[in-house]
């Protein structure tokens, strides 16, 4: 098992954040892991985004030409990464921001409104990341969900109870979402 995930949006939401929680969770369950960052200069407003790869075997490379997911929270990510994604695999979309239709063929498309989802559910808009990230694991079962909130514990240890709790929540809304089967299709 390998699964390789690329994450793109601005900087400032949380993209490099979604891809070491992914990365440490990959780590607790005793799979190889390779985390990935890139972003511009300007940080905050600017692009960014991250390539995590999750193996039951030693990884060969760190980058990733045809992922087999990209979690897409905005539309220039969209286009850039999304045409990246191999056959059988998966775009997740944040329809929050991104307006517009968008296929490939043999790539399956989930439309989950992530910065609604964050705001009306999770109580707190900073957590779209991790809405998508719930989304995006339940849909790829790349790590099992009680090491992505170990994860999130670890990375905010010390931080005050309230952050950590609507961190937690924000994934299980995400992952809510795609097993309720409300998610959109193009």
């Amino acid at each position: 098992m390998q699964v390789e995930t690329l994450v793109g949006g601005f900087g400032g939401q949380g993209i490099l954040f979604f891809g070491r929680i992914l990365a440490i969770a990959g780590m607790l369950q005793n799979f190889e892991v390779s985390w990935y960052p890139s972003y511009g200069p300007e940080m905050r407003g600017g692009t960014a985004n991250c390539t995590i790869i999750v193996a039951d075997q030693e990884i060969g490379s760190p980058v990733s030409d045809h992922p087999h997911l990209c979690v897409a929270m905005n539309e220039p990510s969209l286009h850039r990464y999304g045409i990246l994604v191999k056959k059988g695999g998966n775009v997740v979309i944040n329809s929050s921001l991104i307006g517009t239709e968008w296929e490939k063929d043999g790539v399956h498309v989930d439309l989950v409104p992530g910065n609604s989802l964050a705001m009306e559910k999770a109580g707190d808009p900073r957590v779209l990341n991790m809405v998508l990230l719930g989304a995006a694991n339940e849909r790829m079962h790349i790590v099992s969900f009680e090491y992505l909130y170990a994860a999130v514990k670890d990375q905010l240890s010390g931080k005050p109870q309230g952050l950590v709790d609507h961190n937690l929540k924000a994934i299980d809304v995400g992952r809510d979402y795609i097993l309720r089967g409300d998610v959109a299709c193009w």
